[in-house]
């Protein structure tokens, strides 16, 4: 299991445009992914459980991944959320 803290970075923040993508992203690999904000933790490969965060840019959140690939999804996410990837 691998659990990072990180700033989203999106311009729009996690509306739901970025939401889709970043499910289509989680949904790529096998291990489980989570976001915690809040004091909220959802499956990242759910977009109702996605917007019911309604995170905006510059808001701290944990990103949980766990699996055989939990390296590969953290990259993937971070990079997403960080903005450096579309």
């Amino acid at each position: 299991m691998i659990q990072r803290s990180m700033t989203i970075q999106l311009t729009s923040g996690l509306e739901a445009r970025p939401v889709a993508v970043l499910v289509q992203k989680a949904s790529q690999y096998d291990s489980t992914v989570y976001i915690e904000a809040e004091g909220k933790k959802v499956n990242a490969k759910s977009i109702m459980g996605m917007m019911s965060l309604g995170l905006d840019k510059g808001e701290e959140v944990t990103v949980i991944t766990d699996g055989s690939d939990e390296s590969d999804a953290m990259s993937s996410i971070e990079a997403y959320l960080s903005g450096q990837e579309k």
